[in-house]
């Protein structure tokens, strides 16, 4: 599976806990980073950062309403990495199955048949 730049910062982005938190909060409601940053345990400037990361990996837009930017998701990009999370579990359980089927196959004898 190829994986790209954007990708990456995807998960990058996602890696993180707090930014978790926030694009839950953002899922629920479109927000100002004042607004989030008075429901997190980190300052405004930290949230601002969180939120600038989000903002590079596509996550998030950002809109202008008088003095602050609102945030909200962007779903598109997300979709994105849940498709590659898609294939990446569907390739696992194909791997997974072989395994499986190779672990429970009787043994073989040196000639190739199965011993008993």
């Amino acid at each position: 599976m190829p994986v790209d730049a954007a990708l990456v910062r995807t998960f990058h982005a996602l890696a993180d806990p707090l930014r978790l938190e926030i694009l839950g909060r953002l899922a629920a409601a479109p927000s100002g980073v004042t607004e989030l940053a008075h429901e997190l345990p980190i300052t405004r400037q930290g949230t601002a950062k969180h939120l600038a990361v989000l903002r590079e990996a596509g996550l998030v837009t950002a809109s202008t309403a008088g003095r602050e930017s609102v945030y909200r998701v962007q779903a598109v990009v997300a979709s994105d990495a849940a498709r590659w999370l898609e294939a990446a579990s569907a390739s696992w359980d194909t791997q997974l199955g072989l395994l499986k089927a190779a672990a429970e196959a009787p043994p073989q004898g040196p000639g190739g048949a199965a011993e008993d």
